[in-house]
């Protein structure tokens, strides 16, 4: 992710804060666009909101506010029964869409901060996510967080699994 710039984001006073998706900021939500070379890598988020109001109870849709602007939106799966089976339930980052020019201002770096409290929240000690691999893709900020790719893949994309215990809470 490339930096815009000096602007408002954590760690310059501003509180970036999560907020449940309603009537009210609906609009504000489906406003956020990636770059348009990050298109490829990530789901618009009406295709977010559509596969959470499918899997109720699983998916767990946020937007990322700060200072009352809208910054991004993520989405996390809570619990999720990863192989069909009954074998093995995950959690983990399901989306992410930091706003084109919001980039670069630890704005992901608290999104997956904040889905790692709610795992833990939740009795869970493992992150997982997935990425398009590619040179343009999120694999270097995501390794760059602690995430190790388990040597899965999902969809054509690399599963990677970050261990909850060595997290600092609100990291």
């Amino acid at each position: 992710m490339t930096n815009p710039g000096p602007g408002p984001g954590p760690g310059t006073g501003s509180a970036p804060r999560l907020e449940e998706i309603t009537p009210a900021n609906l609009d504000a939500a489906l406003g956020i666009r990636v770059r348009p070379d990050q298109e490829y890598a990530v789901a618009p988020v009406v295709k977010s909101l559509a596969e959470a109001y499918a899997w109720p109870g699983v998916a767990w849709p946020r937007l990322i506010v700060d200072g009352g602007r809208p910054v991004g939106f993520l989405m996390a799966f809570l619990g999720i029964d990863w192989h069909q089976d009954g074998s093995e339930r995950r959690s983990g980052l399901w989306r992410l869409n930091i706003a084109a020019g919001e980039q670069g201002r630890g704005y992901g770096r608290f999104a997956v901060g904040a889905v790692a409290a709610e795992i833990r929240r939740r009795g869970g000690t493992e992150l997982y996510v997935s990425w398009h691999p590619g040179p343009d893709g999120p694999e270097r900020f995501y390794l760059g967080l602690g995430f190790r790719t388990n040597g899965e893949t999902s969809g054509g994309q690399t599963v990677g699994v970050l261990g909850l215990a060595a997290v600092p809470a609100g990291t």
